[in-house]
């Protein structure tokens, strides 16, 4: 595939172009539905990336690709959430908005019931913040409490191509190793939203711990080392303390040329995932009743009808979701 616009010509978050579920009307909805019932849910944060970056830089790193590979597939997105958790050492950087981890989970869950109630009963979560070991609990509960016939993913971007986001020493294109804010993060951001990075501003700062280099993984857990960055606390400084820079790593380095194979192999899989879903449950269908639930087919079938269709709401078998 690899054929994209890099960097786009802005992005999408309010054009009537079919992309976004909330720039439609039930009328649009509902003829998306019968061709493509899969939908893309990006998950980024509100947070400090220095004195160069966006606070939202997260997110329009997983909307901007989102919006391309949607295009392509036919399918669409949600309007992002901007307010996520964090891990603890983000706590007290002014310019991070810190969502408690529950509150987040609860959030993600009411998105997916009201989501499954419309008629999107296919949906991914694209990440593009540190915060992949909250976002599968989610998904995991929805479906304790719910147990309907569903395709809940949560796909996170640096997970997919970690190879991309190593640096040179380890096979990478970058001069230093992925942490946040930094050449990897600012590169990316350089690709896909130039209009929002001012370059002349970026500071760099050297990334420090307090055992030897091997233990702990950073940014993305691309090199998989032994203890994932969200597996310890006490190993390294906080954010506020050791980077008041508001970065972890070198910016100054970032060229958008550095993210360009990371982003086409990004996209691809997306596109991969997606028409391999499609294909094996095309629109209307879902996952067979009598191998991932254990309520009978006629009950789910009440459910899957919806309210409006002479079913139930999925909001009778619980809330709050």
């Amino acid at each position: 595939m690899s054929n994209w616009e890099l960097p786009p010509k802005g992005g999408h978050l309010e054009s009537p172009n079919g992309l976004y579920l909330q720039t439609m009307n039930m009328t649009q909805i509902n003829e998306r539905l019968k061709t493509n019932d899969l939908i893309i849910i990006p998950v980024g944060s509100t947070e400090c990336h220095g004195a160069g970056q966006p606070l939202g830089e997260d997110t329009f790193l997983v909307t901007r690709a989102a919006e391309q590979v949607a295009m392509k597939m036919g399918c669409t997105i949600a309007q992002p959430i901007w307010y996520s958790s964090h891990p603890h050492n983000h706590l007290g950087m002014p310019g991070t908005i810190v969502v408690p981890e529950d509150v987040l989970l609860a959030n993600m869950r009411a998105i997916i019931t009201g989501l499954w109630n419309m008629g999107f009963r296919k949906q991914i979560f694209v990440n593009g913040h540190g915060q992949e070991e909250v976002l599968p609990l989610a998904i995991q509960q929805w479906q304790k409490k719910y147990q309907l016939p569903a395709v809940l993913i949560t796909l996170h971007t640096w997970t997919v191509i970690h190879d991309h986001m190593k640096d040179k020493a380890h096979g990478g294109p970058f001069d230093t190793p992925f942490a946040h804010a930094d050449e990897a993060e600012a590169s990316y951001s350089l690709a896909l939203f130039p209009e929002f990075m001012d370059p002349k501003l970026f500071v760099d700062n050297k990334p420090s711990g307090f055992l030897p280099p091997g233990h702990t993984d950073k940014g993305g857990d691309v090199y998989h080392a032994p203890i994932k960055g969200h597996e310890h606390v006490g190993l390294a400084g906080i954010e506020v303390k050791d980077y008041p820079e508001g970065v972890i790593g070198s910016p100054t380095k970032a060229s958008a040329d550095k993210a360009m194979a990371g982003l086409n192999d990004l996209m691809d899989y997306m596109c991969k995932l997606i028409g391999d879903i499609m294909n094996r449950f095309p629109a209307g269908v879902l996952p067979p009743v009598d191998q991932v639930t254990m309520r009978s087919k006629e009950e789910v079938e009440e459910y899957v009808k919806g309210p409006l269709n002479g079913g139930k709401s999925i909001y009778t078998l619980a809330y709050p979701p």
